[in-house]
């Protein structure tokens, strides 16, 4: 039932990337919150992807994000498109792949078909918007310029002059977002002094359906398998010499990714353009206030070396829309003060176990101390002889540990 036939909107949100369109699918469908009118506020519309190529920016998708993205109605237009992984290897610059203490994970010792999917932004955007789901969600292509809060509703103000209420705002509008900033909500973190360079490469011998990973001084080098054979580059190198590589010519780029990445593929051959993004650790102070939910990135940005930002972001949707539904379903105010509060107590709490786990990652495999350089192959080494360590750290990757909302946890959620 809708909160108030006064209101423009029982929902806003702000922001129509994969996070933002998938808070919108998930309340859509939500069986507690039928009748709900909600809306999408973004100016550009969502770019189709071309069938005859793989955008630059993809992500390593978890079990927990594809049952999100099933729930959503979206995981079967991806799905086609994916490149699964069934193994990872993760190895020290000091050290080789197949040496002892590399870092080894198999989808076959935990019973799962793979560890996940590697799939282009964009894609997973394109199919969240075409999914059944969204036909009823109104699209406002429009810029937020303002919010004002009340004591039962808010106030948006968009480009033009245009407002519309709303009983709950949800900035879904990534780092940068303008909807915590116009709230004043502060963050609490720090840029990195890296820049990650994405590229396409082939390369000489097959990916194997394998991640793979080598720690190097200034940052990890992953190659991510993709489904046309080739590999996804993620490269994490100071600014400086991220701007080289973006710059070289392509043999000179080519020789350099090859010998960083320990020859583990063989020689690899640029076959595609380059872009490099800057990296940061960011945790908003507050995940919510009076009629304000913050999800994604928005609410926190991570280090990309265990591929977990946008899956965060899809916890978070699932999350925010079971609390709501929850509370509706129990007769309290789905969007007031203790349902969102008990939004932001869960979240904010598993995030963070992420946040700092993986920038512990980066601050330990960037440190250049011979003894600590030892230690941490040693660590990596009794790692990987404990099957019941990498199965619980398996586990955790794939979003299957930790308190989770409905949908992922629910044996038979859709896959």
């Amino acid at each position: 039932m809708s909160l108030g036939r006064r209101l423009d909107f029982d929902v806003v949100i702000i922001g129509g990337g994969m996070v933002g369109l998938c808070v919108a699918a998930l309340l859509e469908l939500n069986e507690q919150l039928v009748g709900w009118r909600i809306a999408v506020v973004e100016p550009s519309a969502p770019r189709p992807p071309a069938d005859d190529s793989v955008d630059l920016r993809v992500s390593a998708l978890s079990r927990a994000s594809q049952r999100v993205l099933g729930a959503a109605g979206a995981w079967a237009a991806i799905a086609p498109h994916a490149c699964p992984y069934e193994r990872m290897v993760v190895w020290d610059a000091a050290s080789t792949h197949d040496a002892r203490d590399a870092l080894r994970f198999d989808a076959a010792e935990t019973g799962e078909p793979d560890l996940g999917h590697i799939a282009e932004n964009l894609r997973v955007q394109w199919a969240l918007a075409e999914a059944p789901a969204l036909r009823g969600i109104t699209q406002l292509r429009d810029r937020l310029e303002g919010l004002e809060f009340g004591h039962d509703s808010a106030k948006l103000m968009l480009g033009g002059g245009r407002s519309v209420t709303a009983g709950l705002v949800v900035g879904a509008d990534g780092g940068q977002s303008r909807t915590r900033e116009l709230c004043g909500i502060g963050r609490a973190g720090w840029a990195y002094g890296q820049t990650a360079v994405v590229a396409h490469l082939r390369t000489e011998r097959p990916h194997a359906h394998t991640a793979w990973q080598r720690f190097l001084p200034d940052g990890p080098i992953a190659f991510l398998p993709l489904r046309d054979g080739r590999v996804s580059l993620v490269w994490t190198t100071t600014p400086e010499a991220a701007a080289t590589l973006i710059e070289a010519e392509p043999a000179e780029f080519n020789r350099q990714v090859t010998e960083a990445s320990g020859r583990v593929l063989g020689g690899a051959v640029l076959d595609s353009g380059r872009a490099g993004y800057p990296l940061a650790l960011w945790h908003a102070r507050e995940y919510v206030r009076p009629r304000l939910a913050l999800v994604g990135d928005a609410a926190h940005t991570i280090h990309p070396l265990a591929g977990q930002g946008v899956n965060l972001g899809f916890l978070d949707a699932a999350s925010l829309v079971e609390v709501l539904a929850d509370a509706a379903g129990s007769g309290d105010d789905p969007v007031g003060n203790r349902a969102l509060r008990r939004y932001a107590r869960w979240r904010r709490a598993e995030n963070a176990v992420l946040l700092g786990t993986t920038d512990t990652l980066n601050r330990l495999f960037g440190e250049r101390s011979v003894g600590v350089a030892a230690a941490r192959r040693l660590g990596l080494a009794l790692v990987s002889s404990q099957p019941a360590v990498r199965r619980a750290l398996v586990r955790r990757a794939l979003g299957l540990a930790g308190d989770l909302p409905a949908i992922v946890s629910i044996p038979g959620s859709p896959q």
